[in-house]
């Protein structure tokens, strides 16, 4: 007898995960921590190879996602935005941590979505370092802007504040320098990456620990990925406008700063850019644009593996 097919939704918070296997129609609860993956990696046994769909939790997904993998599922992250809309489609408009579950293993089934590649322990420390600098240019600005307004008394508990932030933001650059130094393979990317004129470390180890799928989808996948291919919204005989939505926004601020750069310093982005203007495109629609193919060349740099080549005079 042929068996069938099984699909696993499982809904992450933070101290549980709640999980339902179709077409079984098996639920279960277990905790989101080790001892728990393990539990449901035991009990998940049986279904050795089938598809589990999470919702993307802020991070609070990554550890039973890695599990998960390591143990033999395929395991695919969706946009909970996606999911919402797909329930609501379905007159699921209850929302619980079990219905949640189940409407994803709907999802999984119905929908199948593609397993993305999992980062290795090296791209997850590599993420979280990014993630922290992240944080800390964050307090660096909010504490700036407080300094502008303080009193004399306060301003100076606001610069020593600064000064430490200062400090931990260069400590951690260091961190990060000793770790991607210490990688043949991450120094070759970086280099790689670098290559490209406007292109500087904050993006290339943001797409090295945020966009572990770069130089191995095509040009329209990994624009779709990251945000920057536009959709479009016609019926009938209305055209209404493109627009792009959804995406990895860390990825997609790095690119937008670093396309900034290569504007004014890349002879490839420049003229794209100049030419769109020439065409009357909005500013936003031309730094988008720009976005898209800057981030088409690196990953068809990191595909072939071949650094950037200048055009010859």
């Amino acid at each position: 007898m042929e068996s069938k097919e099984v699909f696993i939704g499982i809904d992450v918070s933070k101290k549980l995960l709640d999980v339902c296997v179709l077409p079984q129609g098996e639920v279960t609860k277990v905790e989101n921590n080790q001892k728990g993956f393990d539990r449901l990696i035991s009990w998940l046994d049986q279904f050795k190879g089938a598809l589990v769909v999470m919702e993307a939790s802020g991070g609070l997904q990554t550890p039973a996602c890695g599990s998960l993998h390591e143990a033999g599922f395929k395991v695919a992250v969706v946009n909970p935005r996606q999911v919402r809309d797909f329930a609501k489609a379905m007159g699921k408009l209850a929302k619980t941590d079990r219905i949640d579950a189940m409407v994803l293993a709907t999802f999984a089934e119905k929908v199948r979505p593609e397993p993305r590649p999992m980062k290795d322990k090296q791209s997850q420390h590599l993420s979280e370092l990014m993630a922290r600098r992240r944080q800390l240019l964050g307090m660096i600005v909010m504490e700036k802007n407080r300094l502008s307004r303080a009193s004399k008394s306060i301003k100076r508990k606001i610069e020593l504040n600064l000064q430490w932030l200062d400090e931990q933001l260069a400590a951690l650059d260091q961190e990060m320098d000793e770790f991607i130094k210490g990688s043949p393979i991450w120094r070759a990317k970086e280099d790689l990456l670098m290559s490209v004129p406007g292109v500087g470390k904050v993006l290339a180890r943001t797409l090295l620990s945020s966009l572990p799928e770069l130089g191995t989808l095509n040009r329209h996948g990994i624009a779709a990925l990251v945000g920057v291919a536009p959709f479009n919204r016609d019926s009938g005989k209305y055209s209404g406008q493109r627009s792009c939505w959804g995406g990895r926004s860390a990825v997609r601020r790095a690119l937008y700063m670093a396309t900034f750069v290569a504007v004014r310093h890349n002879p490839v982005i420049r003229a794209h850019y100049e030419k769109l203007i020439s065409k009357n495109k909005k500013f936003k629609v031309a730094m988008v644009a720009c976005m898209r193919k800057m981030l088409v060349i690196l990953n068809a740099m990191l595909r072939d593996n071949k650094p950037w080549k200048p055009i010859s005079a």
